[in-house]
């Protein structure tokens, strides 16, 4: 091993614990600056033949305007970090501690900003979920209660068409409290993985048959309503090889899976094609899953909101006839999912359209 200093990742170095310019160091030469000043005023009434009162009196006052230098240096800093964290604790988060000093201090200030930026991020997220929240439920609640004020008033006859408009919107409601307990217990880590071993190529042809028959189910619903679902986009599976299995939650990769497809389908041009592709991941039972669409794809500066709560992108609204946008929740919660087996989620490079790429770790090898 070398006996070199240790780098620091502020750019400073350590000898033996102890930086350049930490407290520690300032606090041992100022008792090193007071020993040499009273020595030296010492040797020079020893030479001078000046009464030693006089040379302790001016010595404790050299050593107290350096140590009132010192001590100022040291607690103006701490002075300005309480005032930040008192205005953090009532709720402002917009106060940032000065980052000019290489010391503990600095270091602390340096903390103290980090926290701010995570509080004030969590903040804005905050007041954007219950603000997102209450304009999604306020749609369908508005719906649901315009039809049941018209039965009620006599406007309207309760017969079955008027039924189905009402649990269309109460389906509606339904599908958006349950993504959002979805990504509440997510989010508490209440959703324990049930890894097992399996056939890619019949778990998503399953997955992709299942998406079918909903799509065909709504498609129903919504003829008799008077509106429009997407039944014209075709969905392709490519697996290779066909025998390739891999290790996951197949309940929480069916989320992945079906969130996906959802958002491909609903961006996808008239009579377009989603591609479900999979391929062996670099690790033994790993996997490589990919969803392509033939939409107008996600501009490159989205990327990083694609998976975000709420989002929906720059292309608000979806190619499909008569389709809405969604909550922006599939996205999140499929992103999760994947986090949840340690795997990677995001948006690639694509000629045409929009390709999300999935990847799972599978089996990690035991470490020696």
């Amino acid at each position: 091993m070398s006996d070199a200093p240790a780098a620091r990742p502020d750019g400073g170095r350590s000898w033996g614990g102890l930086r350049p310019f930490s407290i520690k160091t300032k606090l041992a030469a100022l008792v090193v600056i007071s020993v040499l000043i009273t020595t030296g005023l010492s040797m020079i009434a020893v030479h001078t033949k000046t009464e030693l009162r006089f040379i302790m009196v001016f010595s404790m006052i050299a050593t107290l305007l350096i140590t009132q230098f010192v001590a100022h240096s040291l607690t103006s800093p701490l002075d300005e970090m309480n005032a930040v964290a008192g205005s953090i604790s009532h709720g402002d988060y917009t106060r940032r501690v000065r980052e000019n000093r290489r010391d503990e201090l600095g270091d602390l200030a340096r903390t103290i900003n980090r926290m701010a930026d995570e509080l004030e991020a969590q903040d804005r997220q905050r007041k954007e979920l219950v603000a997102n929240v209450s304009h999604e439920l306020r749609t369908p609640i508005a719906g649901l209660r315009a039809v049941l004020e018209n039965i009620v008033d006599g406007v309207t006859e309760a017969d079955p068409e008027t039924m189905r408009t009402a649990l269309k919107q109460t389906e509606r409601l339904g599908r958006l409290v349950e993504t959002l307990l979805d990504l509440s217990r997510l989010d508490n880590g209440v959703v324990p993985l049930k890894k097992r071993r399996f056939e890619v190529w019949p778990y998503l042809s399953g997955v992709l048959k299942e998406a079918n028959m909903v799509a065909s189910a709504r498609a129903g619903i919504a003829t008799n309503s008077g509106s429009h679902t997407r039944t014209d986009v075709h969905l392709h599976l490519d697996v290779s090889p066909p025998e390739l299995t891999a290790l996951a939650d197949p309940e929480r990769i069916h989320q992945v899976v079906a969130n996906l497809i959802d958002n491909a389908v609903k961006h996808s041009p008239p009579h377009g094609r989603v591609t479900v592709r999979a391929r062996r991941g670099p690790q033994p039972d790993s996997l490589r899953l990919e969803v392509i669409d033939e939409g107008p794809g996600i501009p490159r500066s989205e990327w990083h909101r694609v998976f975000e709560r709420f989002n929906r992108g720059s292309v608000s609204r979806p190619h499909g006839p008569g389709s809405d946008g969604g909550t922006g929740l599939g996205l999140a919660i499929a992103r999760w999912a994947v986090d949840l087996h340690g795997g990677r989620i995001g948006v690639a490079e694509s000629e045409r359209g929009c390709r999300i790429l999935v990847t799972l770790p599978g089996e990690r090898p035991a470490s020696d």
